[in-house]
């Protein structure tokens, strides 16, 4: 474990402990994992390792659902993906399902499963589980929270002033991210929402002269295709200081304090199988993401004359040179 400045830094990605607490003996049982977005996306594809390493080798049989409603956004089709996977799971019949993200539980839980007798373990539910009325008798899981004041705390240094923004693509998880901010940190934000690359360049360069730190929400892997682009846009025209909570947007950020994903999918599988031994998911309180990666991008503190100390550095988890 390393220290970063009082925050306790953990490279969560040896997994391989995992599921050495739990006997190998599950052989016939089924967990059916539910990934509200899609295969490709860094963020999910983290949890789905996390959930795979630790089943394996238990004798679980592990089916993974995916759900695709990040590249697919609207609500008719957010409803069909649900519908399909609620017709999985009457044909696969699992002992447990795992969903991840927020659609997932949208809808797929709430209407279909709240107070059902299948157990279900949710995991990268952002903030807060409330509203989807969480906890319920057959459900448990991990919030996901971002640790934004942590971001902050260390952009200040290299800012002249304290004003806050954030840059992410037009979608509800993003939305979501800046009304948790204003309402849980009491932060005032100047937000952009792209509707694609070019609009996201486009609010990446006005917020240079309205905010002094700007946050880089996920880019829910939309701009892929653009990595390079992006890569070289942003050295070239960031003038402030920028933090991300994600490692897949390191790239672009002064300072990644990054969530791991594995740590969800780690957590829902170890769960999953205190569920295969008997717990009930009401047994099992509700809890937070912890662990995070400290990432520095030289080649953006060069840009905007940040000099990183050399004890940040010595921190942290990898430097982009």
């Amino acid at each position: 474990m390393k220290k970063f400045l009082g925050i306790t830094i953990g490279f969560l990605f040896i997994v391989s402990f995992a599921s050495a607490g739990f006997a190998k003996g599950y052989n016939g049982k089924k967990v059916l994992f539910v990934d509200s977005y899609h295969e490709g996306y860094a963020w999910s594809d983290g949890i789905a390792e996390g959930v795979q390493k630790t089943l394996e080798g238990t004798g679980v049989e592990l089916k993974i659902v995916r759900m695709d409603t990040k590249r697919n956004t609207g609500d008719a089709f957010k409803k069909e993906a649900a519908a399909k996977v609620k017709a999985t799971i009457e044909a696969f019949k699992p002992d447990v399902v795992i969903v991840a993200d927020d659609n997932a539980s949208k809808y797929l839980v709430v209407p279909y499963f709240k107070d059902a007798d299948l157990p279900f373990v949710f995991c990268g539910v952002n903030w807060d589980a409330a509203v989807y009325g969480y906890p319920y008798k057959n459900v448990t899981g991990m919030l996901e929270v971002t640790p934004t004041p942590q971001i902050l705390e260390q952009l200040r240094p290299y800012a002249k002033g304290d004003r806050m923004g954030m840059i992410a693509p037009d979608i509800a998880t993003a939305r979501k991210e800046a009304d948790n901010y204003r309402k849980i940190f009491g932060y005032e934000v100047t937000d952009y929402y792209a509707k694609d690359f070019e609009d996201w360049k486009k609010g990446f360069t006005e917020l240079q002269g309205k905010v002094d730190m700007l946050i880089l929400e996920s880019d829910g892997g939309l701009y892929k295709d653009h990595a390079d682009e992006m890569k070289a846009f942003v050295e070239a025209n960031t003038r402030i200081p920028t933090g991300t909570a994600y490692d897949f947007m390191s790239s672009y950020a002064l300072l990644t304090y990054a969530k791991v994903a594995q740590e969800q999918g780690i957590w829902s599988a170890e769960t999953a199988l205190r569920i295969l031994d008997g717990t009930s998911p009401a047994e099992i309180p509700l809890v937070k993401n912890e662990k995070g990666v400290l990432i520095i991008n030289i080649r953006i503190a060069k840009k905007i004359g940040a000099e990183i100390p050399f004890e940040i550095l010595e921190s942290a988890d990898k430097v982009i040179e």
